[in-house]
């Protein structure tokens, strides 16, 4: 399995982003699939998760209502919807997955399969 992230960059607090992650090697509708960030000195948190064949959905409480997690079977690719952002949200965001038919974790040791991350900045 192999994951792919995109689409991070310098935003203006209030405004929008949306990140994309790409995912080859497996059928993933038998998979579980999630957003995680890291910030400078600070340990990896959750963010957002999704169970990618009932489309289930569990957000961290800091990016609730403001984040949507979604997927595209057709195109086997796991989006984030950032928006409104905050300079708080700066940090490096990774997309994993894990096997996982029901359900979702937001435990980051539960999941296999790591992408290589992408830099969201927020300026206030």
């Amino acid at each position: 399995v192999q994951l792919q992230a995109s689409g991070g960059g310098l935003v203006q607090a209030g405004g929008s982003l949306r990140l994309s992650c790409a995912a080859s090697g497996d059928t993933f509708s038998t998979y579980t699939m999630g957003w995680f960030r890291q910030a400078p000195v600070k340990e990896r948190e959750f963010v957002a998760a999704i169970n990618w064949r009932i489309g289930s959905t569990y957000y961290a409480d800091s990016v609730k209502g403001r984040f949507t997690i979604s997927r595209d079977s057709a195109k086997n690719t796991l989006y984030l919807q950032m928006n409104p952002l905050k300079p708080e949200d700066t940090a490096v965001y990774y997309c994993a997955a894990v096997r996982r038919i029901w359900g979702t974790t937001n435990a980051a040791n539960e999941y296999d399969y790591w992408g290589q991350g992408t830099q969201v900045t927020v300026s206030s």
